[in-house]
């Protein structure tokens, strides 16, 4: 914007983002889900005015972020709607998920999708927990969230442009993530060149 001449306030783009991300996240193409991927499931406590709220976020293996969904529990029900929006949004079940040892999501798993296999196992889990990492940096950088439907609104359209943004997490050349930002930048023009 300073390089056409025009100066605008940090607000202005906050208010940008908050008019335009959501139908932007919308238009951007989503990953294919399969029959073998392998879902990481974790939670992470966010402090929104003295109360806590739990992130539930899930990952696939290649490290796309699947779903997150801001709730103020960390129990069965809380695992089991993070399971059943997940089924709904994807439209198959995985091969596996893969869950830190919170007992939530086995309980969570039996009751929606009692066939698939579980894991759970800290180690196993990082794909996860890697995952919270762009998000804390954003919230320092914010200086935390001043709402929980405020973290949900944001978080949607933050993990749908970091989805499209980041190459997946494989051993790929450099020619290779450069193609890849090509692309993503092209699709970027297309799903914002829609809303002009």
């Amino acid at each position: 914007m300073l390089e056409r001449g025009i100066a605008v306030s940090y607000e202005t783009i906050r208010r940008w983002g908050k008019k335009f991300g959501p139908d932007y996240a919308r238009r951007l193409h989503r990953k294919r889900p399969s029959g073998y991927d392998v879902w990481h499931l974790d939670e992470v406590v966010i402090t929104i005015a003295g109360r806590k709220h739990w992130l539930w976020r899930a990952v696939d293996q290649d490290g796309y972020v699947l779903d997150e969904i801001v709730q103020n529990r960390r129990n069965t029900k809380a695992a089991r709607r993070l399971l059943t929006r997940l089924l709904k949004k994807q439209g198959i079940a995985p091969k596996r998920i893969i869950t830190d040892k919170l007992r939530s999501y086995g309980a969570a798993r039996r009751q929606v999708m009692p066939h698939v296999e579980h894991r759970s196992h800290k180690g196993l889990n990082n794909r996860a927990e890697n995952s919270h990492v762009p998000l804390r940096k954003r919230e320092r950088t914010m200086q935390g969230f001043r709402s929980p439907g405020g973290l949900q609104r944001f978080v949607s359209v933050f993990s749908a442009v970091r989805n499209l943004i980041v190459p997946p997490r494989s051993k790929r050349s450099a020619l290779q993530n450069r193609v890849h930002r090509i692309q993503a930048i092209a699709e970027w023009k297309a799903a914002a060149g829609a809303m002009a």
